[in-house]
């Protein structure tokens, strides 16, 4: 049985998220949000909105909450709300209204009156691309490999027989997870416990602390569910902050819900990107050189790029490659890591333009990517520790019917339909991640980290790998995740959480299997003197067995713990880690409305041993249908004046259940035991990535149109 452990209790309503949580005396708290892009505030008139019914409190930079910049070692500098009067992006949180229900704050916060010196917003990045910064070294900036004897990139291109060049663009994205941030806040002796939906609870608890100037082990952080974060939600909200802040101010719990509409301003976005790619081959197809150029949006504090170029060099084997990232400051809202931050949009782009390069070679996508594949990343020696991208390609041209795909698209009846396919790559990584397994007198087991699950079903692979490794039913294993009162278990984010959760699992079962045994056989103890070993959860000797349950009774002892702990080691000096994948996608094109209907999808991936096969189908169709939406659906448009044209649900486009077809998703299971023990390597960014491109590879293959922006529209096809 591979069913989700959480699985009754969300269907059945009965799983508790952040804003799910009341405490006895809870206020409620609105947050006001600026309406320029750039400039000072000059002025809050707060006077009407304080003296509204219900009515508790109102802060803003001339009235702050106590906080201060938060500063963690994950995630470095942290922006806090109201401790300054610049206003850097159109919807910036500038005040906080606390009322006694949610409607007399909001109503009260539609009162206040702002006024601003005000600045020109630069909201342009197509406008800004001529004065580019270059991205630091921290932020995936420029480098070149060269063979020997060529001086440069333009000297690579210039050299070799078949050369095509492409300038293409991603727009800016919102993570737009079901749960919009929020937080319930309250303080109990000096103590602050907050349930608020976050990636890591310990993270959250540190940043929080750090905020508030609090002893970090007075920071109780909960978030048992998450409804979704795709990295929206590694760090800490504007919703913790304030309610934590105003609920320390105000001796009340708070809660604190961004709308719908909020959302995209006052979290963090997937900035937009302009790329300009240029691939030279010889007549057989083999890359001969490789230049990715660029250029990010990233908010005026250039806190993050979208790093496009940055895993280039992992995709093909090409005696060149030279990449460079730029970035363009814009007063934009602030910019975070998304699903498959940097693969997802440069994917689109380096897997168009080899598209590109296939049908100037008019030579079949896959054979060209076969004959380029790789066995490191360029510039490395270490070797792919596992690398099964080939029989992803064979396998997937085999399921798909890519033998019968013509030079062109075929017709069927006022519909054009067109074939497309694209590589995925992912890197597998670790980071670290501490486990406590509690073995209990009932012959139960607690297995327990503060990481988060998001949806990703990290729960259920933790009662697998647990059991596993106690060898015991799973039933008997109680995962515990998402309290900062565990063992750091880091954040659940950048696919690292089966791996890393998982070995630590593995290790912290080892210990505590070890430490039965000795129990058992210590003085006085039931085999006290005896040789024994353990197996299906029981200590044996030569005559005689006992579950572990049993041995804790006999010792009047209610439970026996051990902790376990991974991070990455020795094996990042051995080889080279990722996960691979390819993407298949069919269209149809509405021969005269230009409408693009998804009919068929594909993705076969070698993503080392699959724990749990039904959620890591989940995590993979989830990726594939983001990419769906990528490339046809999403962009979050910003007017000149900085305002989001489309800040919601309604304008925000996202594909719906009649978008998406059946979803094919294959497994090509090798275990990559050189990663870690476990054999797992990530999924959950991996399906997203390459997706977008073989859908605008197949709506060129169907119309002969060539689209190098995302999201495609109905307009780029009207020849």
């Amino acid at each position: 049985m591979s069913g989700r452990v959480e699985g009754r209790l969300k269907v059945t309503g009965q799983a508790r998220y952040g804003a799910d949580h009341h405490l006895p005396g809870m206020v409620y708290g609105y947050v006001v949000l600026s309406t320029i892009a750039h400039g000072e505030i000059r002025h809050v008139d707060a006077a009407v909105a304080r003296s509204a019914p219900g009515v508790l409190g109102v802060y803003s930079p001339f009235d702050p909450l106590e906080l201060r910049a938060a500063t963690t070692p994950m995630f470095g500098d942290s922006w806090v709300p109201l401790q300054d009067k610049e206003v850097a992006h159109y919807g910036q949180p500038i005040g906080l209204v606390v009322a006694d229900t949610f409607e007399h704050a909001r109503d009260a916060a539609m009162t206040i009156e702002v006024s601003y010196d005000e600045r020109t917003a630069r909201t342009s990045l197509s406008g800004g691309l001529a004065t580019a910064e270059e991205a630091p070294p921290s932020q995936h900036g420029s480098y070149s490999i060269l063979a020997p004897g060529v001086g440069s990139i333009v000297d690579a291109l210039a050299a070799s027989p078949v050369v095509v060049e492409g300038t293409y663009s991603t727009a800016t994205q919102n993570h737009a997870a079901i749960e919009p941030h929020s937080a319930v806040a309250g303080w109990d002796s000096g103590e602050l416990t907050v349930h608020s939906g976050t990636q890591g609870a310990d993270l959250q608890a540190a940043e929080l602390a750090h905020a508030l100037g609090v002893d970090p082990a007075r920071v109780h952080a909960v978030n048992p569910f998450v409804g979704g974060a795709f990295g929206g939600k590694g760090r800490t909200s504007v919703a913790a902050f304030l309610a934590a802040a105003a609920a320390k101010a105000l001796d009340r719990p708070v809660k604190v819900v961004l709308s719908r509409e909020q959302v995209f301003t006052a979290t963090a976005t997937r900035p937009a990107t302009v790329q300009k790619i240029a691939l030279g081959a010889s007549e057989d197809g083999t890359l001969i050189a490789v230049c990715h150029d660029s250029w990010s949006a990233t908010p005026a504090d250039r806190s993050f790029v979208e790093p496009t170029s940055s895993s280039t060099k992992m995709f093909y084997a090409a005696q060149n490659l030279a990449v460079s990232q730029r970035m363009v400051p814009l007063n934009i809202p602030p910019a975070t890591y998304m699903r498959a931050p940097g693969e997802a949009a440069g994917s689109f782009a380096l897997e168009s333009a080899i598209d590109e390069l296939a049908v100037a070679l008019d030579m079949d996508p896959i054979e060209l990517r076969r004959r380029n594949d790789s066995t490191a990343p360029l510039g490395s020696d270490l070797l792919w520790s596992s690398k099964h991208l080939d029989e992803c390609y064979l396998r997937g041209a085999a399921r798909f019917g890519w033998a019968s795909r013509a030079p062109r698209g075929r017709e069927d009846g006022d519909w054009l339909v067109g074939m497309g396919m694209a590589t995925a790559m992912f890197p597998a990584r670790r980071l670290p991640a501490t486990v406590r397994v509690t073995l209990r007198d009932d012959d139960t087991a607690e297995v327990a980290t503060s990481g988060a699950d998001p949806g990703t079903g990290l729960l259920t692979v933790i009662s697998m790998v647990a059991a596993e490794s106690l060898d015991i039913p799973r039933s008997r294993i109680a995962p515990r995740l998402g309290d900062s009162s565990f063992p750091p278990g880091g954040t659940s984010g950048i696919s690292t959480a089966t791996a890393s959760t998982g070995t630590a699992i593995m290790a912290a079962a080892a210990q505590v299997i070890d430490d039965v045994l000795a129990l058992a056989s210590g003085p006085g103890a039931p085999f006290d003197g005896l040789d024994v070993n353990y197996a299906n959860g029981r200590v044996l000797a030569a005559d005689r067995a006992m579950t572990f349950g049993e041995l804790l009774r006999a010792t009047r002892r209610t439970g026996l713990s051990a902790n376990g702990s991974s991070a990455p080691g020795e094996e990042m000096t051995k080889h080279s880690f990722s996960s691979f994948g390819a993407q298949f996608a069919e269209v149809r094109v509405h021969r005269w409305t230009r409408e693009v209907r998804v009919s068929r999808l594909l993705g076969v991936f070698d993503a080392g041993r699959i724990i749990n096969h039904e959620a890591a189908r989940g995590q993979l169709a989830g990726g594939m249908i983001w990419g769906v939406s990528a490339a046809l659906h999403e962009g979050l448009e910003i007017e000149e004046n900085g305002r989001p044209a489309n800040a919601d649900l309604a304008g925000y486009l996202l594909p719906v259940n009649a978008d998406i077809p059946e979803v094919d998703v294959v497994f090509v299971e090798h275990p990559d035991t050189l990663h870690n023990a476990v054999g797992a390597r990530g999924v959950g960014e991996l399906g997203i990535v390459g997706m977008a491109a073989a859908i605008a590879n197949a709506v060129h293959h169907a119309t002969g149109i060539r689209v190098r922006h995302i999201p495609i529209t109905v307009a780029d096809l009207l020849a």
